[in-house]
């Protein structure tokens, strides 16, 4: 049966980068909406728009297309909007879906959720910005996130990320409980992702037990960014999400 995906980019990424996945995705059946968020798109402002809103425009997205039977897919960062809009499109949505993504807690902003050094380096390089936001330093990049890619490729893409705001890190969202909601939700996450290092502040087992006990798992080979690295085996672990 044919579906919709909305899928929703990490940080300093906009909709462009779920191009490969979506095409996939499409040559399933479904359909797929890869938005440029607000203060994410070529351009914007990164002081614009506030958490808040970033959820709202998620919202406005789904109601005013009038989408139903919704896949709501969050990549990183992208579990902050996501988790924001999904109570306001319960109605609407069939599944939730957590790719490598932060799954919020109480009072907690993405900057708490993550090793002291980084929350240190992005809000130096906020600073120094001169507009309070963030792009991922490319040797943090290209060892971390898209380690499973040559140079040109990892250049290429860096050179393409856009400047995320910062407050986007450091505002948050009110959790969400899927079960209360009526709404399945899956964990996604790939063998080789090095975004975050392990035990601590890894991505599982914390995440998905944020999500409610016996939260489907699913891996797969791919890195942080196994939307460029590796589609297929991504869009495959989307399917069976």
């Amino acid at each position: 049966m044919a579906e919709t995906y909305v899928l929703i980019s990490g940080a300093c990424h906009s909709g462009w980068t779920w191009r490969l996945v979506a095409e996939r995705l499409r040559a399933a059946g479904h359909r797929v909406l890869a938005p440029d968020l607000p203060g994410l798109a070529d351009g914007d402002d990164p002081r614009k728009h506030s958490l808040a809103e970033v959820g709202d425009f998620i919202v406005d997205l789904v109601e005013q297309r009038d989408l139903r039977d919704v896949t709501l897919v969050g990549h990183s960062w992208g579990g902050y909007p996501l988790t924001a809009a999904a109570p306001r499109l319960a109605p609407r949505l069939r599944k939730l879906v957590y790719w490598s993504a932060f799954v919020p807690a109480e009072g907690r902003s993405m900057m708490d959720e993550i090793p002291p050094h980084y929350a240190e380096m992005f809000r130096q390089i906020a600073t120094a910005s001169g507009n309070d936001s963030i792009v991922f330093p490319y040797e943090v990049f290209a060892a971390g996130f898209m380690q499973d890619a040559d140079e040109s490729a990892q250049r290429l893409v860096h050179g393409l990320l856009v400047p995320h705001p910062l407050r986007y890190f450091t505002e948050t969202v009110t959790p969400l409980d899927p079960a209360a909601l009526g709404i399945p939700a899956s964990y996604v996450i790939g063998s080789e992702d090095l975004a975050l290092p392990p035990e601590e502040y890894g991505w599982t087992p914390r995440y998905p037990q944020r999500l409610g006990p016996g939260t489907p798992v699913i891996g797969f080979s791919g890195s942080h960014e196994a939307q460029f690295t590796r589609p297929d085996e991504l869009a495959a672990a989307l399917l069976d999400a």
